[in-house]
């Protein structure tokens, strides 16, 4: 059976390569139609996958308060090192498995590793002690590494500079909508399961969300594109199409008869192009500054909200206001695509200003209003930062962008192991010392998407 099926895709392929050996033309509704079927196919099934794999990445926080820190007698140390050790793995093997992924389907390898790291998910209902936890999030990090920048990597393989935008604002969208009401979702399970077949609430979320992710992952499996050149669930003419379109637009395109450079030289041509470290060092400032979620829970007790559901509610308007943002600016910056930079460097001059306000106002309704319009700044930032960093590696060979995307990723990523020590509880309530460096921070970025614009739009010109 999986000797028919790849003889399939070889036949497929031939076929691809014998249309663009002609000439093809097409009409712009063809073109229309067939990003449409690309929508409808990638873009629902990414942002669930998106927003699950969001969820199993910070269930551990609801855990804690559901009662997991008093169960396994957790000391405040061993639950910040359970914290780290994902985002350790996390970023050590994004690169490596974005590698392996270009050279696959990713039909086939994303839903795997979202079906082991969903079972891994559900172990942890299962875990006795500290060492056990630590143990699980180390691999559930390492599973999870190749999701992010193998998404990032289909988008880039998929649409043109003028289409990314959006459709990165749509995929960021998740993890907002994930922020505004998984605490409330998590609430419910772990309070309508307590005590259910004998075990704590706490237990039944790992085993329900890692139940849902491997559920999905099967049936994304079957939607998933994969590359433009090997799906089998477009006809060759719709793959012939996809492929022309992105040559039209400088975007390299891997085929079957396409150069294969080695893991080690596309690892060395994405660190030797100043391209890949101006987007690490911008995207780490973006990432950096969202550390300031950390500050939400001592924000919203000091409006005198202090039940748990009523904080949950309170951080609503939070994403919100985000969420509607980030969908704006990723509509209108795909019609000035040559001026990314320059919006994102706009929105963080607005996050810088609100920071600085927080900085010297301690009135705990001003500083939600600033709060609310700063995080509607990183969100926005969030989202075309990485349609920026995809649209400009986009006349990279596809080995040399998977790995250029995935140091981004992970690079960036970094910041949120050293940002959850800026808001210490002994800095509180005004926590200068977080946003002092959040202000910083935001003024690099400034200057270097500014100067990525320009340097940018010159290598173009």
């Amino acid at each position: 059976m999986a000797e028919i099926e790849h003889n399939k895709h070889v036949v497929a392929i031939n076929e691809v390569e014998r249309r663009m050996s002609q000439p093809i033309t097409w009409t712009v509704e063809e073109e229309k139609q067939l990003v449409r079927k690309i929508d409808i196919f990638l873009m629902p099934t990414i942002w669930l996958m998106y927003l699950l794999s969001y969820m199993d990445r910070t269930n551990i926080g609801n855990a804690k308060i559901a009662g997991m820190a008093d169960d396994l007698h957790l000391t405040s140390s061993q639950y910040s090192v359970a914290l780290v050790v994902f985002f350790v793995t996390y970023v050590f093997f994004e690169a490596p498995s974005n590698m392996i992924l270009v050279r696959s389907r990713p039909s086939v390898y994303l839903p795997t590793i979202m079906v082991i790291w969903g079972g891994l998910t559900c172990c942890m209902a299962a875990i006795k002690t500290y060492h056990h936890l630590v143990v699980l999030r180390i691999f559930v990090g390492m599973l999870e590494a190749g999701f992010a920048p193998g998404i990032l990597l289909i988008i880039s393989s998929w649409y043109k500079r003028t289409e990314q935008s959006a459709r990165f604002a749509i995929y960021i969208s998740a993890a907002i909508l994930s922020g505004a009401f998984g605490g409330l979702l998590a609430g419910a399970i772990t309070g309508g399961l307590e005590g259910a077949k004998g075990l704590r609430g706490w237990r039944w979320l790992f085993i329900v969300e890692g139940l849902a992710t491997i559920v999905w992952a099967i049936v994304a499996s079957f939607i998933l594109l994969d590359f433009p050149a090997n799906t089998i669930k477009l006809t060759d003419r719709e793959r012939a199409i996809a492929i022309a379109r992105l040559r039209v637009s400088d975007i390299a395109v891997k085929t079957a008869d396409s150069p294969r450079p080695t893991r080690t030289q596309s690892l060395l041509a994405a660190i030797r192009d100043w391209r890949t470290w101006g987007f690490i060092v911008g995207y780490m400032v973006i990432v950096g500054s969202s550390t300031l979620s950390y500050f939400y829970p001592t924000l919203v007790k000091g409006l005198g909200y202090t039940t748990d559901v009523s904080a949950q509610y309170m951080t609503v308007p939070i994403y919100g206001v985000a969420f509607v943002c980030t969908a704006i600016s990723g509509y209108f910056c795909d019609r000035i695509p040559h001026h990314r930079g320059l919006v994102i460097a706009s929105w963080l001059t607005i996050s810088l200003i609100t920071s600085v306000v927080v900085c010297t106002v301690y009135d705990f309704t001003v500083r939600y209003a600033m709060l609310v319009i700063m995080a509607a700044g990183l969100w926005a930032s969030n989202a075309l930062a990485l349609s920026f960093a995809s649209s400009t590696f986009g006349d990279m060979e596809a080995e040399t962008r998977a790995v250029a995307l995935a140091l981004v990723n992970a690079m960036g990523n970094l910041a949120q192991i050293y940002g959850s020590y800026l808001f210490p509880s002994n800095d509180a309530p005004k926590y200068l010392m977080g946003f002092g460096v959040i202000s910083a921070l935001l003024g690099v970025g400034i200057v270097t998407y500014i100067l990525m614009n320009v340097f940018v739009k010159r290598t173009k010109s």
